[in-house]
């Protein structure tokens, strides 16, 4: 290495000091042997086949099948997934469209303070109770609820809004203090609705900035 040198020191020419770069390179690199210079063409097409994880051992006979699979077949499988997964989507998309549709029938003031004072178990419990009235009423006209505090009542309103349903709240006697009553009835011509989407999971989603 240090005769090498030295020459190199003395040579001016630029295409032998190039030679005498490439052999200190070479003498500095020791001669590979014939595995490692099998290495050099692996894996295939130039070398030997890749041995077969134990990943791939395992269940070899279910691989073979996966691996030899029918192009009909194949093509099959996949189209009736991509039908399974368009008629997932439309069902979404009809849920998500039913249930904004009947956030727009709650009135803004009421929509205002659902979102701002969000009373999960009271807003839950005034629904659980409308969804029962419309599956459950049978011959019953009306679902009469005592509720006193005025912005309960609100919640309650919007509620019945969001179901396509009629609340009037009224009083028992002339006396400012006396009992109040909301009296909630389907309408005449319309249909109560019955979104898949509940109005209270709808409300998180949308305090979680889904919606």
């Amino acid at each position: 290495m240090t005769f090498c040198t030295l020459i190199l020191v003395k040579v001016s020419n630029r295409r032998s000091r190039r030679w005498l770069n490439d052999r200190l390179l070479m003498e500095l690199v020791p001669r590979l042997n014939a595995e490692e210079i099998r290495g050099l063409f692996a894996p295939p097409p130039f070398g030997d086949d890749v041995p077969l994880s134990p990943f791939c051992m395992t269940n070899v006979g279910e691989w073979d099948k996966f691996r030899n699979i029918d192009m009909d077949k194949e093509a099959n499988i996949i189209d009736a997934s991509e039908r399974s997964s368009t008629k997932r989507k439309g069902r979404v998309d009809a849920d998500k469209t039913a249930v904004l549709n009947a956030w727009h029938r709650v009135n803004c003031k009421t929509r205002e303070a659902l979102r701002r004072s969000f009373l999960s178990e009271l807003v839950q419990g005034y629904e659980e109770c409308i969804r029962a009235f419309i599956t459950d009423s049978g011959d019953r006209d009306a679902l009469e609820l005592r509720v006193q505090d005025p912005f309960h009542r609100l919640l309650l309103h919007g509620v019945c809004e969001f179901y396509n349903l009629v609340s009037v709240t009224v009083t028992k006697s002339k006396d400012a203090e006396s009992p109040k009553m909301t009296r909630i009835t389907k309408k005449k011509k319309g249909v109560a609705e019955l979104p898949n989407i509940t109005l209270i999971h709808f409300l998180r989603m949308s305090k979680e900035g889904i919606w």
